[in-house]
């Protein structure tokens, strides 16, 4: 009985089968075999249907491409012959393959955005997509992109930005900072109301600016013996300058004047008031507690009892607060702003003006130019060329502070109390502002 197998490579047969040689036939133990080669070379030619001196190699070829059958990915050694199943199994690869590609694609289209376009325009964008773009385009683009973003990100670091400077204060009910804005914001416009007219001392007869700066210096020092709040000078000077511009004083009344308007001012500001008596102790009893009491009624009738002014230390401790001050600057910016009050040319600036001025020139002196920042010049609304004027002025009151009859000021900011301010050596804002 004989076996046949188209895929086995040998035959098997009884001894009593006789072949020729030509047949390629040889024996192995009796058992007689027959080599199948030339068998195999007629079956890849009636799969091809063509003659050609290496079979396997054209039958292979023709039906990668011709019939679509082979996969390019599906590696043929070049020896083995196409047969039936091995052509099956191709073809069963070939179809799983297309089929998963299919479901790819329609996995796609199904997350696809379509819009209103007309066709030639999708056409000749598929066609742009089936053409490769070279990788150094690509490349090229990706880099262009990264370093224009990281030029970007750079700037914006650098840019400096303006401070949120009532972020830390949102749980403290006193620092009202859901109204803050909208305090100074009427602040500055109250301002205006508050200022006096910068000639009023030309319709006095009797006084003049001098006798008012050496009033003003010598309650600097009555306000620092007493021990008395900051805002209570500021609203002192305030209410001299507003009385004396509508109402005409002798100067032995100078005097007067001002122990009234401090009276006024502590009865305003301080939880603790001085006595009448204490300020009539202090004028080396000039005056009676009687005439005390009448210029008291006097002035609060002169000015519609209207005490409630922004003055400059309001707006000296916001701007503080912007500028992100330390003791040092803070001490600094208050001598400075003192020695403005005794100086009767400072009135034609509003006092919001002179407070940002007298910051800026703190920190120019400290720190040297450029310390105006973005915080300061949007809370205050005044930039370093609008105070750079009034500063120069202000360095020039600091350089002869410790000269002449009116030290009053300096000799207050020259102890330990208030850190020696008005020791800082003010060439140092002259230089400075030189080289800028």
């Amino acid at each position: 009985m004989a076996i046949s197998d188209e895929n086995n490579p040998t035959m098997v047969k009884p001894t009593n089968v006789q072949g020729g040689a030509g047949m390629g036939t040889r024996k192995f133990g009796g058992v007689e075999t027959r080599n199948n080669r030339r068998a195999l070379g007629v079956i890849n030619q009636n799969l091809v249907g063509g003659s050609h001196p290496f079979p396997c190699v054209v039958n292979k070829r023709g039906l990668s491409e011709a019939n679509g059958i082979c996969d390019k990915n599906l590696q043929i050694p070049a020896h083995r012959p196409i047969t039936r199943k091995f052509a099956a199994q191709i073809a069963s690869s070939q179809q799983n393959r297309s089929e998963e590609n299919k479901k790819a694609k329609i996995a796609a289209e199904e997350f696809s955005i379509w819009e209103d376009i007309p066709l030639t325009d999708v056409e000749e964008n598929e066609a742009a997509k089936d053409q490769p773009v070279p990788m150094s385009l690509e490349q090229t683009e990706t880099v262009t992109n990264d370093k224009n973003q990281m030029e970007v990100e750079m700037e914006d670091i650098f840019e400096e930005t303006i401070i949120d400077i009532d972020g830390d204060d949102a749980k403290n009910p006193l620092a009202v900072v859901e109204y803050v804005q909208d305090l100074f914001a009427s602040y500055r416009k109250m301002e205006g109301c508050s200022c006096v007219s910068p000639d009023y001392m030309a319709q006095q007869f009797d006084i003049n600016e001098k006798m008012r700066s050496i009033l003003i210096d010598w309650l600097i020092e009555v306000h620092h013996k007493f021990e008395l709040r900051e805002e209570t000078l500021f609203l002192t000077v305030n209410l001299i300058d507003r009385f004396l511009e509508k109402q005409g004083v002798v100067r032995k009344k100078l005097q007067l004047v001002g122990l009234v308007a401090m009276l006024l001012a502590c009865k305003y500001e301080e939880v603790s008031v001085p006595l009448v008596d204490d300020f009539v102790f202090i004028s080396d009893k000039a005056y009676s507690r009687k005439e005390v009491l009448e210029m008291e009624r006097m002035m609060l009738n002169t000015l519609q009892f209207n005490m409630s002014v922004p003055t400059a230390y309001v707006f000296m401790r916001r701007y503080l607060k912007a500028a992100q001050s330390d003791r040092k600057l803070e001490l600094l910016s208050f001598f400075l702003v003192e020695l403005c009050l005794v100086e009767y040319e400072m009135l034609k600036f509003p006092p919001s003006f002179i407070a940002a001025a007298a910051i800026y020139t703190a920190q120019t002196t400290l720190y040297g130019v450029q310390q105006w920042s973005k915080t300061c010049e949007w809370h205050t609304s005044y930039s370093e060329d609008q105070l750079m004027e009034c500063s120069r002025s202000i360095v020039s009151y600091h350089q002869k502070a410790a000269t002449g009859k009116l030290t009053g000021v300096h000799r207050k900011y020259s102890t330990s109390k208030f850190g020696y301010a008005a020791k800082c050596d003010p060439a140092h804002f002259l230089v400075q502002t030189q080289q800028q």
